[in-house]
């Protein structure tokens, strides 16, 4: 079985016995990206057909605008895209995008998992979600340590939803995020970082 197999939410909490509840713990944070990064992506919307295909949101969107916040946070945490995790023959698979602790040992060496970001294919959030979910488990259980939240994105590059798995609880951000306001959607990219930070410091 793999990460992909997992159909909807509900199918990953009635095998791990997870709790399902909506919350806000993204708030609103308006925040621009850098104006190179603002540039290139109205040149993009100005001559490319971004939503045409999903390699093309994900070249042209997702991985630039998580490189982008990224470039904040660097010196504490790693990014990493298609890399493989797994926890045990059901827990297995590469989600799309991970962050997690930066290793002492340098770049290749993958320590914690603390977000992972999972591209909807096809628009298909449900199924989206459902993979985000089980990769949350793994994280989760490859930590070892259910106090500490791990959190989910799930896009089409277009609209984003933030989830976060705490101790048996998942939680569904109440409010998205859609790309026609960068601002905001950049701001709760930095808001969910910095939350990330000042959890390590408790």
């Amino acid at each position: 079985m793999a990460f992909s197999d997992f159909k909807n939410i509900a199918e990953v909490q009635m095998r791990y016995k997870i709790k399902f509840e909506e919350g806000l713990f993204i708030l609103d944070n308006t925040l621009l990206p850098s104006k190179n990064f603002i540039n290139d992506f109205e040149f993009n919307q100005k001559n490319i057909d971004i939503f045409t295909s999903e390699a093309s949101r994900c070249e042209i969107i997702i991985s630039p605008l998580l490189r982008e916040m990224y470039k904040n946070h660097c010196e504490k945490y790693a990014f990493w895209i298609q890399k493989s995790i797994s926890f045990d023959d059901i827990l297995t698979g590469t989600p799309d995008y991970i962050f997690s602790k930066k290793s002492s040992l340098g770049k290749t060496v993958l320590e914690t998992p603390i977000v992972i970001v999972v591209e909807a294919k096809k628009n298909d959030f449900e199924q989206g979600w459902g993979q985000c979910l089980a990769e949350l488990v793994a994280s989760q259980k490859i930590n070892a340590d259910l106090q500490r939240p791990v959190y989910g994105v799930v896009t089409d590059g277009n609209l984003w939803q933030f989830g976060r798995l705490r101790k048996e609880i998942f939680t569904k951000n109440a409010h998205s995020f859609t790309i026609d306001n960068l601002a905001k959607l950049y701001g709760a990219l930095e808001f969910l970082a910095n939350l990330i930070e000042q959890e390590e410091l408790t």
